[in-house]
């Protein structure tokens, strides 16, 4: 293990003085082969500050964060949907109905990523494209009449029994396992735009069009966010990523243009006071502000919201954090925030770490995890605060929603899983 490598991790290095030349001159030490192939947040190895870690166990702060996110959403689940059943529509369920469901999610969830977490890194790399064309295939059944199932207009979900299945989930870590195995395939040709970029973009498109076929232009957004994110951490050139960008935000732009209903949310996010966005597309954004400026500082009280009174629609999904602003206020909100932040935060150190030991794949797949929750977290916060236009986008671990739930959970126990062979690593062991 290099010196380098071991002030990046926290590992001490002994002190000595570097080998004289003839002539009593000191050896000019040599660092070309000290650059890392990858980014890691723009710097190189000998400009990364030390950063301590435990050698034993795994990152239990992490593992207490997502926990208390999943705690504190099932409680926002219950008091959201409590009155659900006054409303016509929701009659025939309970007050309990909608936590019941969380929670045997939770549970499933929580089962699901014990099992995903005794998997070795080396099978998920070499599984990714399989995993990726499993995906496209769940993707066009989902399209197929009388096996998707349309629910408000969108045909996104798969019925399994007593449950829904969103395929786009699934999609997510499928395109983020699938971009990580083929930059690291690709990286001796990562300058090269129709060798190392073209095919993953063609790959992303089709995911795209049969997102956009459901429609859910959410999830084509954040899968086109992660793609990108992982050919820059990979080393893409930036001057290809940028490129990369701007056509991705003209295809978004006119994506918009083209569309009349998309068009409208723009122009009821743009205004959403107007009586006429305030009673059509602007109705769940202006009743989400109404909720969070109610919350005010410290919010009017855990079950005191009323706005989920059959005001602001999906307020135990896509508008939960609504809620949480209405009930806990700026406090509540700053907290979810923070822990978002944080968790996203330690995720990119780990994936940081995975490539200083060499092992770019789990690097990479830990920062593009890291990229998914941070982005989709930032999307609906934003859209509940009125930052952002109307995108349907549930809260990572908190909002109502059993598959998203579950591949979230998956997430994470990849990310626990290539932070554990970190440390084995470290140890001088195998992973």
């Amino acid at each position: 293990m290099s010196a380098i490598t071991d002030r990046l991790l926290g590992v001490p290095v002994p002190a000595g003085k570097p080998a004289k030349a003839k002539g009593g001159k000191r050896a000019r030490r040599d660092t070309s082969s000290e650059v890392l192939p990858v980014r890691i947040s723009g710097s190189e190895y000998g400009r990364t500050t030390s950063m301590p870690t435990r050698l034993l166990g795994f990152d239990q702060a992490l593992i207490w964060a997502v926990v208390a996110l999943l705690a504190w959403g099932l409680v926002m689940v219950y008091s959201a949907t409590i009155a659900m059943p006054d409303n016509p529509r929701f009659a025939r369920y309970s007050p309990n109905y909608f936590v019941f469901r969380h929670a045997a999610w939770l549970a499933l969830s929580l089962l699901a990523a014990l099992v995903v977490f005794q998997v070795r890194m080396s099978w998920w790399e070499r599984a990714a494209p399989w995993l990726f064309v499993i995906s496209l295939a769940m993707l066009i059944a989902v399209l197929i009449p009388h096996v998707g199932t349309v629910v408000n207009g969108a045909r996104r979900w798969i019925a399994l029994g007593p449950m829904n299945f969103q395929p786009s989930e699934v999609a997510k870590l499928a395109v983020l396992l699938y971009a990580a195995d083929y930059m690291v395939r690709k990286m001796d040709v990562k300058e090269r735009f129709f060798r190392a970029v073209l095919p993953m973009a063609v790959a992303v498109g089709v995911v795209g069009f049969l997102l956009l076929a459901q429609p859910d232009m959410g999830a084509f957004m954040v899968i086109a966010v992660i793609a990108m994110g992982i050919l820059f951490l990979g080393g893409v050139n930036a001057r290809m990523f940028f490129l990369i960008a701007a056509i991705l935000v003209v295809a978004f732009a006119g994506m918009i243009a083209a569309s009349e209903w998309r068009r409208e949310r723009i122009f009821a996010y743009l205004d959403p006071w107007t009586e006429v966005h305030a009673l059509g597309k602007g109705y769940q954004l202006s009743h989400a502000l109404i909720a969070i400026g109610r919350g005010e500082i410290f919010g009017v009280g855990l079950g005191g919201s009323i706005e989920k009174l059959h005001w602001l629609p999906e307020a135990h999904t896509d508008f939960l954090m609504a809620v949480i602003g209405e009930e806990f206020g700026l406090v509540g909100v700053m907290c979810v925030i923070a822990l978002f932040f944080w968790i996203t935060r330690r995720i990119m150190v780990i994936g940081r770490q995975a490539i200083a030991l060499d092992r770019v794949f789990s690097g990479l797949v830990a920062q593009g995890i890291g990229l998914w929750l941070g982005f989709q977290a930032f999307i609906n916060i934003g859209v509940n605060l009125g930052a952002l236009p109307t995108k349907g986008l549930t809260l990572p671990f908190m909002s109502y929603g059993g598959s998203a739930i579950l591949v979230n959970m998956a997430a994470i126990a990849i990310v626990l899983r290539v932070d554990v062979e970190n440390r084995q690593l470290m140890r001088g062991g195998r992973p």
